[in-house]
């Protein structure tokens, strides 16, 4: 496995554990996955939320924990620079639970 591929793994794993720890319990965020930049200094986690209409608030919530998630990654990773964490929602996910409910009630 490439040294991106085993990074953003471990990434979208550890994230998924603080996002479970942190999470207020007013929705449900899933870390669905975890994009490296080839030089290690950028990631984005995409995640999504249900109900979808807290998917906002949820954003939110995540955006201002990142400083508490690089230290978290920090702790649990070796590597020499935790790269920079963006979040975003999956929309691709979302895209896919359409079709599955479309394709279910159609």
């Amino acid at each position: 496995m490439e040294r991106n591929e085993k990074v953003a793994n471990l990434i979208k794993e550890l994230g998924a554990q603080f996002l479970g720890h942190e999470n207020n319990h007013t929705s449900l965020i899933t870390v669905t996955s975890c994009n490296v930049f080839p030089d290690l200094k950028r990631a984005t986690i995409f995640i999504t939320v249900f109900p979808d209409e807290k998917e906002h608030d949820a954003l939110d919530f995540v955006k201002r924990k990142r400083g508490e998630l690089r230290t978290h990654l920090k702790k649990n990773m070796q590597i020499k620079t935790i790269p920079f964490i963006d979040i975003q929602i999956d929309k691709g996910e979302k895209n896919r639970q359409k079709i599955d409910e479309l394709l279910r009630n159609g």
